[in-house]
Parts: C-alpha cells; structure tokens; sequence
C-alpha cells in the first residue's frame, strides 16, 4: 500500500475502510504513472525546450534547452529519473504537468528546484 501507517490509521479514522484505502493508494499510483507518461511524452516532442530555470551564463529570461530526453520511473507517488540535455544532465526528482503548455520538474544537484518547461518562450509568461 501507498500509504504509510500514520496516514493509514487517519484515513481509517477517518471513516475509510481496509479496502476504501487500499483503492484510493491505487488511484495515486496510477496517477503517478500516468503523469510520468504525459511528462516523458511532453519532452519526447521537443527538439528544444525553454525554461524558468536561472542560469548564470544566460541573458534570456527564459533559456533554451538542446533537450536530449526524459527517462523517469516512479514509485508509489515519487516520480524519478533524468533529464539530458545536449551538454549536461540533471536528476529528476519530481514533476507534474502545470497545462498540455507547461511542465514543471523538481531538478535535484546542481539545480536543486522547481523549473517550469515549455515548448514556446511564451507560455512561461
């Protein structure tokens, strides 16, 4: 179960049952899954992306990303893996779709935030 026991016991004070639970650790899975899909999809389209993320050695606002690929897994409710760019690489620590414009990554080392992506530099806007 998705759930931790501190979590479980609330939700079972709740008023949910064993079993209420159970479907409900089940849909935040499947959810998960499906996000890290739309996710990897969104980057898979995308020859180069645009970003808020702040680079030193960029005048842009919104910098251009040579976008190599996404590769996630996921557990549970954690989405995972790496994101390759053309010359460097970043972990990924998180993410979730913002709209079918904007995507958001939680980048772990040497970025260490929050970085919303989109194909076009006006949707970060």
């Amino acid at each position: 179960m998705h759930f931790d026991q501190r979590t479980q016991h609330a939700l079972s004070e709740a008023g949910l049952s064993t079993d209420e639970i159970a479907a409900v650790s089940d849909a935040v899975v499947e959810a998960t899954d499906r996000d890290a899909d739309r996710l990897e999809e969104f980057f898979a389209g995308l020859d180069v992306a645009y970003s808020d993320m702040d680079r030193a050695h960029s005048a842009n606002e919104f910098p251009e990303h040579a976008v190599d690929y996404l590769d996630l897994f996921t557990h549970a409710d954690d989405i995972r893996g790496y994101l390759r760019f053309d010359t460097w690489g970043v972990p990924v620590e998180g993410g979730r779709v913002l709209s079918e414009e904007v995507v958001e990554l939680s980048l772990g080392p040497t970025v260490d935030g929050r970085v919303r992506f989109a194909a076009d530099r006006e949707a970060l806007r």
